[in-house]
């Protein structure tokens, strides 16, 4: 079950803005999931897929030749060296929303991004589900202190009950949480804890006691 993120309606405004639009964040909080379903209709590469990955890394020169732009590369941080032939194709053709990116390894792949696609890209960070998201409600006017602001929240959101506050905290904002209401809060939060350490902190720094970190 898709559950409509506010962020959609800025996606579609970057892609008119930009030649490539990137949206960041951590793992598992719908970052695929948001740009399938706004770049619908166009090529979808990932490079999670071992054979796509070693094309983008051993032949980068020709990887947009078999999959032109528009293309949607998922988890770009994988092959950084893709960059600079983004860049190519952008300064040849100007068209607006050519290239989608999405990662999850902010930090190795913004350096990238900042060396080789200043002013060519638009970048948005995608967290968890907000509130209003969860709820599904439409309102998602930016906060500004002003009576009708308020009055406006206050007609399309209800107060939650102090039992769902909890309920919320318990289960956190991670969208699979609220797509698959069966799912175990302790036991998805426990894998994920571990693939964060392994995976994505031990590329920052090292760790001696895992259990202790």
């Amino acid at each position: 079950m898709y559950i409509k993120r506010h962020i959609e309606d800025t996606v579609k405004k970057a892609s008119k803005m930009f030649g490539c639009v990137m949206v960041t964040g951590p793992r598992q909080v719908g970052k695929t999931t948001l740009l399938k379903t706004v770049t619908q209709g166009i090529t979808y590469v990932t490079l999670d897929d071992p054979i796509m990955l070693q094309s983008a890394l051993e032949e980068a020169g020709t990887f947009f030749k078999n999959s032109p732009p528009p293309v949607f590369v998922d988890e770009i941080q994988y092959a950084p060296n893709l960059f600079p032939y983004i860049k190519m194709y952008i300064d040849k053709d100007r068209k607006k929303g050519q290239f989608y990116l999405s990662g999850s390894q902010q930090f190795k792949m913004m350096k990238n991004v900042s060396e080789s696609l200043a002013g060519r890209i638009g970048i948005l960070n995608l967290l968890g589900l907000s509130l209003r998201e969860i709820n599904g409600v439409e309102f998602n006017t930016p906060f500004i202190p002003t009576e009708q602001y308020f009055r406006e929240r206050k007609m399309d959101m209800a107060e939650p009950e102090y039992k769902e506050i909890w309920e919320i905290i318990y289960r956190g904002s991670m969208p699979e949480m609220y797509a698959y209401n069966d799912m175990d809060w302790q036991m998805f939060y426990g894998a994920y804890t571990k693939t964060y350490i392994e995976l994505d902190v031990r590329e920052l720094t090292q760790i001696g006691d895992e259990i202790k970190f």
